[in-house]
């Protein structure tokens, strides 16, 4: 007959908690920022060819994709195992940044690399693009990790391609190109900023329909409506929005070299550098062991109103830069 120790079963427990516990404080450290430029250059050395127009925009999804598949811990998201299954601050991280990956293989696919709208796709990028709208939380069969992967080798097809002057591979570096991936960008902050104002509740008036006094909609709906976020949801999207910050930091710094002629036309460099530097300042540390969500003029500290400025001020930049880019 087997019998058990309780105290070795406890002490077990114990240990397993406290690996757990170590293991999920480490795997919850987010990633730092990549040098995209000299990223950019080594790899082309490395591939014994030259950083040409789109390589360094193309080294950006890599890098960002890659660095989520390969911090410690891996890809958490899809985790089924303790201590991952109880972390949430790292996989709501890494969808923030996972969509801003999406929106820019997008806009790789339709615009960067198409002269025209009546343009064949690229090869690659009809594959790369799909894969990693595959869904985020798939842990066998096939496994996200596994089609992100394929993702990154497409993208890293595309960009030997590229820089391959016997190659059909392009990419365009032209305002109308730029101004339909800011566009996209717009409206990701845009909707993490208003989640992140809706810490503390507003009492919404309703703004759908206004500036055009016959457009309608398929479902009426209040003049004005409580929006609030969810007590359970706050610090998911807090890391949300410091992780598609984070991505983005890397995609505009890869802009600015590919799109460097552009913006200098423009004059609108400057511009772009005040939008990095505002996305900086998301990334700052967090001190305190939780996010706290205090009033909005309360004794205590609320981190999703504090990360809204800076996501608000980086998106109104966006739209400024969009204007310029388009009637500068």
């Amino acid at each position: 007959m087997i019998t058990f120790n309780k105290s070795i079963i406890a002490g077990t427990l114990a240990g397993v908690v406290a690996v757990g516990a170590v293991l999920s404080i480490w795997w919850d450290i987010e990633p730092g920022i990549i040098n995209i430029e000299q990223q950019s250059n080594e790899q082309a050395q490395a591939l014994g060819v030259k950083a040409v127009t789109g390589f360094a925009t193309t080294t950006a999804a890599i890098a960002v994709t890659e660095t989520l598949l390969n911090k410690p811990g891996g890809y958490l998201t899809n985790d089924k195992m303790y201590p991952s299954v109880m972390m949430d601050n790292m996989p709501a991280f890494e969808f923030g940044a996972l969509q801003q990956v999406r929106d820019l293989a997008l806009v790789l696919r339709s615009d960067f690399s198409r002269s025209q709208s009546q343009s064949v796709e690229d090869a690659d990028l009809v594959k790369a693009q799909p894969a990693l709208n595959f869904e985020n939380n798939s842990w066998i069969f096939p496994s996200t990790e596994s089609e992100y992967k394929k993702a990154v080798a497409h993208f890293k097809l595309y960009r030997a391609r590229l820089a391959n002057p016997s190659s059909q591979a392009q990419f365009y570096a032209r305002a109308d190109n730029l101004t339909e991936w800011l566009k996209e960008v717009e409206k990701r902050l845009g909707s993490i900023s208003q989640r992140l104002s809706a810490s503390v509740g507003q009492d919404r008036l309703n703004t759908d329909l206004a500036g055009d006094a016959e457009a309608k909609k398929s479902t009426a709906t209040p003049s004005h409506q409580e929006v609030k976020t969810s007590w359970w949801q706050l610090d998911d999207v807090f890391y949300e929005a410091r992780g598609a910050s984070w991505a983005l930091i890397h995609f505009l710094k890869a802009v600015e070299i590919d799109f460097a002629a552009v913006l200098e036309k423009k004059n609108a460099t400057v511009s772009l550098r005040q939008i990095i530097r505002e996305l900086e300042q998301t990334q700052e540390t967090v001190w305190s062991p939780m996010i706290l969500n205090g009033s909005g003029f309360g004794i205590m500290a609320n981190h999703s109103l504090v990360m809204a400025n800076y996501v608000s001020r980086a998106n109104a930049a966006i739209i400024d830069l969009n204007k310029l880019l388009t009637q500068g």
